[in-house]
Order: structure tokens, then sequence, then C-alpha cells
């Protein structure tokens, strides 16, 4: 069996590692080992990333509701259990948006919760 030589293989595996790295700092972004290193931590980085933005967009839409909930007298724990029990089945993002930029729904909102809060029976 005759020996395979890498020739174009490799060059375009150098090429496609160091078109990914373009814009980098240095060596990062003109020598393929250098490239290859930055490209898995990059990709770490990025990987971890992508979830603690999910969490951090979580807490400002409970920041936002809670602010809403505190204009109206009441608390973000009350608000979100009485809308459990009401059945009304908006997720955060939808509560913290209505409470922006829809002020008259999320009073209606919050009456429904507290109505439905307080026919809700006590723990214990």
């Amino acid at each position: 069996m005759p020996r395979v030589r890498k020739g174009s293989a490799r060059k375009q595996q150098h090429k496609r590692v160091l078109r990914k790295a373009r814009g980098y700092f240095g060596t990062k972004s003109r020598h393929f080992q250098q490239a290859k290193v930055a490209l898995m931590r990059a990709g770490r980085y990025a990987w971890r990333d992508r979830r603690a933005r999910k969490r951090d967009m979580r807490r400002l839409w409970i920041t936002r509701i809670t602010a809403a909930c505190r204009m109206r007298g009441t608390r973000y724990s009350l608000v979100m259990n009485g809308l459990r029990y009401a059945g009304i089945t908006l997720n955060r993002k939808m509560l913290s948006e209505i409470a922006i930029h829809d002020p008259a729904s999320f009073d209606l909102l919050v009456e429904q919760a507290k109505k439905h809060a307080a026919a809700t029976p006590a723990k214990g």
C-alpha cells in the first residue's frame, strides 16, 4: 500500500483554523499551533457563557418584576404564587415586558394574583 502524505488536506485544515482565528492578537492569529489552542479556549468560554447569559437574563427579568411588584405594594413571591394558583401561565420574560410596556395590564395581573393568593390554603 502506498504511503499517503497529507499535503493539501493539512493545508486546508490550517487555513480553516487560521480563518477562524482572524482578529486574535499576535501569534494567535498567525501561527497554526497558537491559533488552535486559542480557538479551543475561546470555544470553552463561549460554551460556558451561553449558559451564563441565560442565568443573567432570568435574574434581570426577576429584578424587573420585583420592582414592578413593589411599586404596587406587593412582593414578587406573592405575585408569582398567586398567578400560579390563578392558572395564568406567563413566563418571567413576558411578565417583565408587560410590566415595562403595559403597566395597566400588569396591574390587572397583580390584582388577579392577589385575589388567588388570598384564597390559597395556609401551609402547616
